[in-house]
Parts: structure tokens; sequence; C-alpha cells
């Protein structure tokens, strides 16, 4: 069963923190007369030498930045922006689907409003700003106005703050929407948008999703200067962190990847670079078990080193020295779930790669052999799994097993009653998605 890291940080946490207090919203109109007014203000010179002024230019800039998304609000339902957007009426609105997911767009003169199946606010993209990059050149303006008036320090740094989060709201936006160049560049901001008097600090989750996405791009210069900083500052991401580094920073990818499975054995981005590793570098991999065994003296009760021990032997073919350590998790925690994962998945995967072979092979006797050794694998898999299943208190993951589960039991409805019955009851919890 493959774990999914938690690459991006949810963009909903961000609605909890509360903009500066100078942030009024206006119409776009508004906000366009009042940003003018400011501007010609800081050309002014003898205002030019106020910090009253070069804040309340920093102010309007973030109202331009508002002011096309108006009162609507993340979260909003449809329902309550008939009555919040007033006269403001979409163009039009098609069904499109977003990262997998299917959302109703609506078109407005000056922005997009994407909704979830529930008809909630997920997206708002603006399409006529203002003012082009406001928020650049609002942390600008604060800058003036903190170099005028130190005073000014605590004001200025909340206003900081909510121009990081702004940022961060549109990189999720643009990363959602596929723009990942945007969303890249958003993240770089969100994370540096404090990096400044006074407040002097990183949003180090941030800067480690600009990474991410410049080395999703091929930028592995970028990505490899943002990683450092994340790794400089101890940010490790679960251990992406070093794994990704690894990938970019080849002068480094053994130190990387060592120093990373010492202080996150369970990452799977991790083990599998350093079998890569040990492998094209004719190292052997007797060095990875040599780092494990290192783990195992410092924490001989934890079932997880069995379980990654497993899974490393499972991606060297070892299959049965796989087995014992799978259910030598079992024998230190008797509910420690994932050992009988490990083993079922292995089994599992085993015969869908005898089953691949099958197919491909011409021979009607060796055909029937893999057959035989396909349908053995697949029944492997189901005791491991149901114990697995029966251990487990996370929905989600009873879920999962359920589809590997049903796969198998599928197999075998037609030869026993009792297959038939497991096949209708996983089949059940998949459709579902609810374990019983």
């Amino acid at each position: 069963m493959k774990r999914i890291f938690a690459v991006l940080a949810t963009a909903v946490v961000m609605l909890s923190i509360p903009a500066a207090a100078s942030a009024q919203t206006k119409t776009p109109a508004e906000a366009r007369k009042a940003l003018d007014a400011a501007v010609a203000a800081s050309l002014n010179e003898k205002k030019a030498a106020k910090a009253a002024t070069w804040q309340k230019l920093g102010q309007a800039y973030v109202s331009a930045y508002d002011a096309p998304a108006g009162n609507v609000l993340l979260g909003a339902s449809k329902q309550e922006l008939m009555y919040v957007m007033g006269t403001e009426k979409p163009v039009s609105q098609e069904q499109v689907e977003i990262a997998g997911q299917s959302m109703l767009k609506e078109v407005y003169a000056d922005k997009n409003l994407y909704y979830n199946e529930n008809l909630q606010v997920a997206i708002i993209e603006v399409t006529r700003p203002v003012e082009k990059n406001a928020l650049d050149k609002a942390i600008a303006a604060f800058e003036k106005c903190l170099a005028l008036d130190p005073k000014k320090a605590k004001e200025v740094a909340k206003e900081y703050e909510s121009i990081g989060n702004k940022y961060v709201k549109d990189a999720f936006n643009a990363y959602q929407l596929g723009d990942i160049k945007l969303a890249s560049d958003l993240f770089e901001k969100a994370g540096f948008a404090c990096d400044r008097e006074p407040l002097n600090k990183i949003d180090t989750n941030s800067v480690y999703n600009a990474g991410f996405t410049a080395l999703t791009l091929g930028e592995n210069a970028r990505a490899q200067k943002l990683l450092e900083k994340c790794y400089d500052m101890g940010y490790y991401s679960e251990g992406e962190v070093f794994a990704k580094l690894a990938a970019v920073d080849t002068l480094n990818t053994k130190k990387y990847l060592e120093e990373g499975f010492a202080a996150f054995p369970q990452n799977q981005s991790i083990l599998i670079g350093l079998i890569n590793y040990y492998l094209s570098h004719d190292e052997g991999t007797d060095r990875l078990f040599e780092l494990l065994d290192k783990a195992k003296v410092n924490e001989p009760d934890n079932p997880s080193l069995y379980y990654v021990e497993g899974n490393i032997h499972g991606q060297l073919g070892e299959i049965d020295q796989a087995v014992a350590s799978y259910r030598k998790c079992a024998e230190i925690d008797p509910n420690y779930e994932y050992g009988y994962i490990g083993e079922g998945v292995l089994y599992y995967n085993r015969a869908i790669e005898v089953s691949t072979k099958a197919q491909d092979e011409m021979d009607d006797n060796k055909y029937m052999l893999l057959v035989a050794e396909f349908e053995k694998d697949l029944q492997s898999c189901i005791e491991p799994f149901e114990k697995a299943y029966n251990l487990s208190k996370d929905n989600g993951i009873r879920v999962n097993i359920a589809e590997y589960l049903k796969n198998a039991f599928y197999r075998f409805r037609d030869q026993d009653p009792v297959y038939q019955a497991g096949y209708d009851k996983y089949n059940e919890i998949v459709r579902t998605g609810e374990a019983k």
C-alpha cells in the first residue's frame, strides 16, 4: 500500500489567520482611485518624506489586490454569495475538472469562482487585477515606511504576515489550476515575505513547496537552493527534503540519503533512493542493513523498523526474508497493522507481476503454471490483508485494504461461496468509502 506523503500543506489553515487590520474591501473602481491618490502622494517630495505616506501606499496596494474578490471568501456557500455579491452576476458557468475533482466554474468580469461538490467556494481566481504585482509593490512601500519610522514595526509586521498568507493562498490556487510555474514563484514569495525587519522569519513549509515545485519543473539549481534552505533550518518535511536534495545535489546524494534514512527510516523515497544508489554504484545493499541494524539497537521494540526491513527485502526480490521481517512486526506488537499490510502488498504485487508474464506466454503448459502461481500469490495476500483490516482503526487505510481484498476475492468468487461473500463485503466498502 503506497504511503501518500503530504507535499503541500492545506490552504484552509491560512483562512484562520486574520488579515491586517488596515485591509478594507473596496470595489475595484474605489481601490483604483485610492491607489492612484496614494501613488501621487508618494511622488510628492514633502509627503514622500513621511512614513505615513508609504504606509498608506502599501495599504492601498493591498486593497487593490483584495478588490476583485470583494467579500467572497473561501468556503462560502453559493447560497451565501447570493446575498454577499448583490447584483454582481456571472457571465457564464460550466462544469470543469480541477485536480481530479469536478467543480462548478462561474466566470465574472474580473474573476472566476470554483465551487466544490458541496457548492462551496474552493478557488478564487482573479483574472483582471486592479494592479499587477500589487503585493510585491505593497512590500516595497512598507519597507520604505519602516525605514522612515522604526516605531511602525508592529504595524508593518502585521502587514507582512497578511501578505505572506495571501501569497500562500494564491500559490495553492495556481497549483490546483495546474499552473505549476506560477505556484512555485508564489510559494517562494510566501516563504520569504516575512524575511525582513522586523520579523526576520521564514515560512519553511512554503520554501519547501517552492523547492518541490521547482524540482517538478526541472529547475534543479533553484530547487537545490530552496531545499538547502529548508535543510539548514532543520525543516525536513517527514524526510522528503533529504530525498529531493539527494536527487538534485548529485555530489552529495549518498550523504543526504544516509542521513535522511537515519532520521526517517520509514520514508519510502529515501529507502528506494538508497537501494538504487547502492545497486548503481556497485556497493551492494549491506550498508542499508547496517544502517537499519543501528536503528534497531536504539529502538529494539520498534516494529516499524522491521516493516522497513521487509520493504527492503521486497524491493530486492527477497520474498522469504521480506515475509519474515513483516511477521516479526506482529511478534513485537500484535496490534501493528503495517506488517500485515506489507505482507499483503508483497504477495498482491507478485500476483500482478506473474499475471503480466502469463499474458505474454505463448506456451500453454508454461501459461498454466504461471496461472497457478498467480492464484497462489493472490490467495496468500488475503489472510494478512484481512488481519490488517481488522486491526486498523483508520477508515482510509481500511478502505484501501478493502480495494485489494475486493480484487483478490473477485478472482475466486465462482469457486466457493465464501469468496463471493468476501467480494460482496469489500466491494460495498469500496463503493461507500466506509469501512464496517
